[in-house]
């Protein structure tokens, strides 16, 4: 899971929640209701703050280990606090979280009645980061997803009380999508972590080596396998796009950004003939516009 840079020295939660706007799509816009915008800047705070754990990108200081109890001596050790951050999770549902971003989740938590499970798998999916660090198949990228994206998309659905068996299917879809979009644009920034989440069977399909994603600028083979990843991405947004029409007014609005991020985010990688070695190909806001025009009409 990738993050968008280091939190601010200063207040964790700040500059946790600051990282929102370099998301590829829109945590809390301001057309939203403002109990809804609460409540989602709450679920992120929380998935933000798990990944940055997960990535080591927490702030430099070690204030978010001491929050979480953890000692300075183990506040580089990753699975240590993910830990401690999983122990007061369960506080925000039987207790008092001693996180602030925590504590801010802690209302929308009883005002939404959300549960445990998809807080646990954000949690999870982190996990598995430590100990995984390549995926034999794409079924497999998509059991990850499943632990690392669609858990936000069912979030997103308790919060505005939207909940449906078939709601649900089309936004696992759109957030698998999402997850796959985002570790295109970000290959680079992933290997050096030592992490690579294009499919090994795909790679060997297409005749790419890992030191090929080591370059400046990617090979026509690289650019074969993301434009194929980019496809099935974009198959699954198309999958999920019902997901908008399903519901009305501002959360429309809303849903039709994510579909949207995704889709301008593919075109921005279409745009780099799929090189995405030099860093991430990222939509202009015309573009995103656009794409939100489109997918609101139903196109696309």
């Amino acid at each position: 899971m990738t993050g968008t840079g280091s939190a601010a020295t200063g207040d964790p939660e700040r500059g946790t929640l600051d990282k929102a706007a370099g998301e590829n799509f829109p945590v809390a816009p301001f057309f939203l209701p403002r109990a809804w915008r609460t409540d989602l800047m709450a679920v992120y705070g929380f998935a933000r703050l798990v990944d940055d754990i997960g990535d080591g990108d927490l702030a430099p200081g070690g204030a978010d280990a001491r929050l979480l109890g953890v000692s300075p001596e183990d506040a580089e050790d990753r699975l240590l606090l993910l830990d401690a951050f999983e122990a007061d999770l369960h506080r925000v549902f039987d207790g008092t979280p001693s996180h602030p971003l925590l504590r801010r989740l802690q209302p929308t938590v009883r005002r939404c009645a959300l549960t445990p499970e998809p807080f646990l798998g954000l949690i999870a999916a982190n996990r598995q980061d430590q100990l995984v660090t390549r995926y034999e198949t794409y079924d497999d990228l998509v059991a990850y997803c499943e632990l690392s994206a669609n858990p936000v998309g069912r979030l997103v659905l308790g919060v505005t009380g939207t909940e449906t068996p078939e709601r649900v299917r089309h936004s696992d879809a759109i957030c698998t999508a999402l997850q796959i979009v985002e570790h295109l644009q970000d290959v680079a920034e992933d290997l050096g972590r030592d992490r690579i989440y294009l499919p090994a069977q795909d790679m060997k399909r297409f005749h790419v080596q890992e030191a090929d994603l080591a370059t400046p600028s990617a090979g026509a083979s690289v650019r074969a396998l993301v434009a194929y990843e980019a496809e099935r991405a974009r198959d699954l947004l198309n999958e999920g796009a019902p997901l908008v029409g399903s519901v009305h007014g501002r959360l429309r609005l809303l849903l039709a950004g994510f579909v949207a991020g995704g889709r301008a985010a593919i075109r921005a990688i279409v745009a780099a003939e799929y090189d995405v070695l030099p860093g991430p190909p990222k939509p202009g806001k015309i573009q995103l516009l656009r794409e939100v025009g489109v997918t609101l009409r139903g196109e696309g």
